[in-house]
């Protein structure tokens, strides 16, 4: 039965946050209900919840002054409360931890990444989606740009007599690609020694540091396919700058929000890639790693939370992580599962070979 006795002091103790001990354990059971309810919180089910052991009577008159101090608000008269932005920050603000994923879902990253092979674009594109499986949220990867990825080959693939693909593998697992067009007929032989030239040149470099020109063979033929090589790979360099964004699971918007308007708003975001990539490195600039409602300053997301996490290869970084949920998303699972499969990300990118 919980305590009748209110006149304890030794679990008022005051807190860091601002709040005495009983009024925080309080306001995290009612986060705690409403992320697993998503319906307002009576006192009833605050009573029992850990760290509390006091009257209902109590729990109520708390939960009306965490009102006032802004920490919970009452949608309707005779509902319970629900959290506001400032009552997310503190419940995040106090966790113990990240949390910890399940069993069945430690397993099932660590056979994503045991599995996971080929081009890199493709495995951050399937990163993406099992976040977004794990989460229950929008999950957004940020991919490296590759500007300083050197290049591991060079081949020149033909696909008509006068049409090659160039295809360029860096040394971080991606594959850079480029139709050229040739003024005159090529042949097969004449494509392989051009590409031998071309890797001669550029092998070891990265894109942006291959230069215009590579010396002559003395062969006027395969010095032009060479120089049109050279113009696809400094093209590839010119775009290679940007970093690559992979969105999985932005459907999950339409069940998160009752709101059409609202739905709506946040996927007009996310196909917007220069928004969202900027949008993730900024709270990340600003040391936090969950920007809760109007805190990331983006009005359309004014509903949403968004949990961040760099990924880094030997120390620099290679990439983010984002998830993007109602401001009553799970926090510690989101950061749990940030956390895991970034350090996955962070490994399988770093591994030689790649």
């Amino acid at each position: 039965m919980p305590m009748t006795d209110d006149s304890r002091t030794d679990d008022v103790a005051p807190d860091p946050g601002g709040l005495d001990a009983r009024k925080a354990a309080i306001l995290n059971a009612v986060v705690t209900e409403y992320i697993a309810s998503a319906q307002p919180v009576g006192s009833q089910h605050v009573v029992d919840a850990p760290g509390v052991s006091v009257s209902s009577a109590t729990v109520r008159s708390d939960m009306a002054s965490l009102e006032r101090e802004g920490f919970l608000a009452q949608p309707h008269t005779s509902a319970g409360r629900i959290p506001t932005d400032k009552g997310y920050r503190f419940f995040v603000d106090h966790l113990s931890g990240p949390g910890s994923l399940d069993p069945v879902g430690r397993q099932q990253v660590r056979q994503f990444f045991d599995h996971a092979h080929g081009e890199i674009e493709l495995m951050l594109e399937q990163t993406s989606g099992l976040l977004a499986d794990l989460t229950d949220c929008t999950a957004m990867v940020v991919g490296p740009s590759h500007e300083s990825a050197a290049i591991r080959s060079v081949q020149l693939v033909g696909l008509g007599s006068r049409l090659a693909l160039l295809v360029v593998v860096l040394a971080d697992g991606a594959v850079q690609k480029q139709s050229i067009e040739f003024t005159d007929e090529v042949d097969e032989a004449r494509l392989a020694d051009a590409a031998a030239r071309l890797a001669a040149h550029a092998l070891g470099l990265s894109i942006t540091q291959v230069t215009a020109t590579a010396a002559g063979t003395g062969d006027p033929a395969t010095d032009a396919v060479v120089a049109a090589g050279l113009v696809g790979l400094r093209s590839l360099g010119q775009v290679d700058g940007a970093e690559q964004l992979f969105v999985g699971g932005s459907s999950r918007m339409a069940a998160a929000f009752d709101a059409v308007d609202t739905v709506r708003s946040v996927l007009t975001i996310l196909e917007q890639q220069l928004v969202v990539v900027t949008l993730l490195r900024d709270i990340l600039d600003t040391g936090l790693s969950v920007a809760i409602g109007t805190e990331h300053g983006v009005e359309p997301l004014a509903s949403c939370a968004i949990v961040v996490m760099p990924v880094s290869v030997d120390g620099v970084e290679a990439g983010t992580i984002g998830l993007l949920g109602p401001t009553r998303m799970n926090y510690p699972l989101a950061l749990a599962a940030a956390r895991v499969v970034g350090d996955g990300l962070s490994h399988r990118l770093s591994e030689p070979g790649r």
